[in-house]
């Protein structure tokens, strides 16, 4: 008989990747994700004839391979990605969702939504400029959001003759910076997007490098889904009360499990109100199970009738969070309008949603250096910078290098419902020993 250890690592073992390809404009994500797709053959007939017919309107002789992912008009006449595009595609070893990103300064905020879930961001970098501000930026935030592998990919290297020296600087400056930031594990390689060098075929023009190719490295990278590991986390979504003939004293609270096992018969907690019960029965597709783990979507019920609604926490007794109203984070500003001090807010947390008021912002990321700009007093579009947040009714947060789901939260307009600035509980950035035991351990939590 499998034991439920192994059926979980059964259930871990994943061939998908979600990854996001960023960098600054015209650095060419948009034909590097485009011949990504058309090398991989990945994009059908009618997608590639629609293509080719743009192109030559155009007065192109190619077809234009960035038209794959610029769907939107506006990004199609001005030759820039505005909004996140998202594409699926698989090959023999993996499937992969993948999230092509701004480069524009303005639109860095739509890296945030791109990167969050990802477990691999794709870096571009001009041969020509090398590392600019923006490379630094998109960087910056892809370890806030401990996105776990960061590959560089210096494009255009046709437009340099393909000199080793060239992607030798390059890539010397970018990991020096990354590595400060805590980025994990960093891969370079040399391409040429709109040639094809090392994106899925290796590059003749290139026998200096004996690295893989990006799609080489997309396919092989290792990757850890298994959030069974972390502690258990159920946030409540709702309570189902039937109250039918055939169901009169049903009482369940459903929800997906974040992360972590539960099982009928543990203790659990629930928060913030802090009283606890037991778990006697969990429902799943419409069948009562022993046992249910991340990220199923369940019904649970308890022993007592304890007064739990949408917000809510249930997590096991042994190892609950601690809850708190002095929220500490970094958050990466991404609405027009300034955050200030004294500012009202919404802070929505899970299923959780709480009034705050922003009490200090301590400092803001310098990216040139990392240094920490003291008291700013507000933070604009793009700032990545420390808050303190005090909120109305208690969080159960956990630290966000401990849970990419539980360690997250979003800073609301009241007055509007704008989404303000996405917030990471904890320490920024991970430190140079956190790094080393995480890229040995492979235990990153999504």
């Amino acid at each position: 008989m499998t034991s439920t250890t192994e059926q979980f690592a059964d259930l871990s073992a994943t061939t998908l990747l979600r990854f996001a390809t960023a960098g600054s404009v015209d650095d060419g994500k948009s034909t590097l994700v485009g011949r990504l797709l058309h090398d991989s053959k990945s994009v059908l007939t009618d997608q590639m004839e629609a293509v080719e017919a743009v192109s030559a309107q155009r007065g192109q002789e190619a077809p234009d391979l960035a038209l794959l992912t610029d769907g939107l008009r506006a990004e199609r006449e001005q030759g820039i990605t505005i909004d996140v595009a998202y594409r699926y595609f698989a090959t023999a070893r993996r499937r992969f969702i993948l999230a092509d990103t701004p480069g524009h300064v303005q639109y860095t905020r739509n890296m945030v939504t791109g990167a969050s879930t990802a477990d691999l961001a794709v870096v571009l970098v001009d041969a020509r400029n090398g590392v600019i501000e923006q490379t630094r930026r998109h960087a910056a935030v892809a370890a806030l959001l401990r996105v776990p592998h960061v590959v560089l990919a210096v494009n255009k290297m046709d437009l340099v003759g393909y000199e080793e020296s060239v992607f030798a600087a390059i890539a010397e400056e970018f990991t020096a910076y990354a590595s400060d930031l805590g980025v994990p594990e960093i891969t370079a390689i040399p391409i040429s997007a709109l040639a094809g060098d090392n994106v899925v075929e290796p590059s003749a023009n290139m026998d200096w490098y004996g690295g893989p190719t990006v799609l080489e490295h997309l396919e092989t990278v290792p990757v850890s889904h298994d959030l069974t590991a972390c502690p258990a986390r159920f946030p409540v979504q709702y309570v189902i009360r039937p109250q039918s003939a055939e169901h009169p004293d049903y009482r369940g609270y459903a929800g997906q499990i974040a992360s972590g096992v539960l099982r009928v018969g543990e203790p659990v907690t629930v928060l913030p109100s802090g009283r606890t019960s037991t778990i006697v029965g969990i429902d799943a597709l419409g069948e009562s199970v022993d046992i249910a783990w991340a990220p199923q979507s369940v019904t649970l019920r308890l022993a007592d009738d304890i007064d739990i609604s949408r917000g809510d926490l249930i997590a096991p007794s042994a190892n609950a969070p601690a809850t708190t109203q002095d929220v500490e984070a970094t958050v990466c500003h991404v609405a027009d309008q300034p955050l200030s001090v004294g500012a009202r807010v919404l802070i929505k947390h899970t299923t959780r949603t709480v009034k705050a008021i922003v009490k200090e912002i301590p400092s803001r990321l310098t990216l040139d250096d990392l240094s920490q700009h003291p008291n700013p007093g507000q933070l604009v579009a793009n700032d990545i910078g420390r808050v303190v947040v005090r909120t109305a009714e208690p969080l159960a947060l956990d630290a966000y290098a401990d849970s990419r789901r539980t360690g997250s939260f979003l800073l609301i307009d009241p007055a509007d419902g704008t989404t303000l600035a996405a917030g990471m509980a904890g320490e920024s950035f991970a430190s140079k020993a956190e790094t080393t035991v995480q890229a040995d351990e492979e235990g990153w939590d999504f």
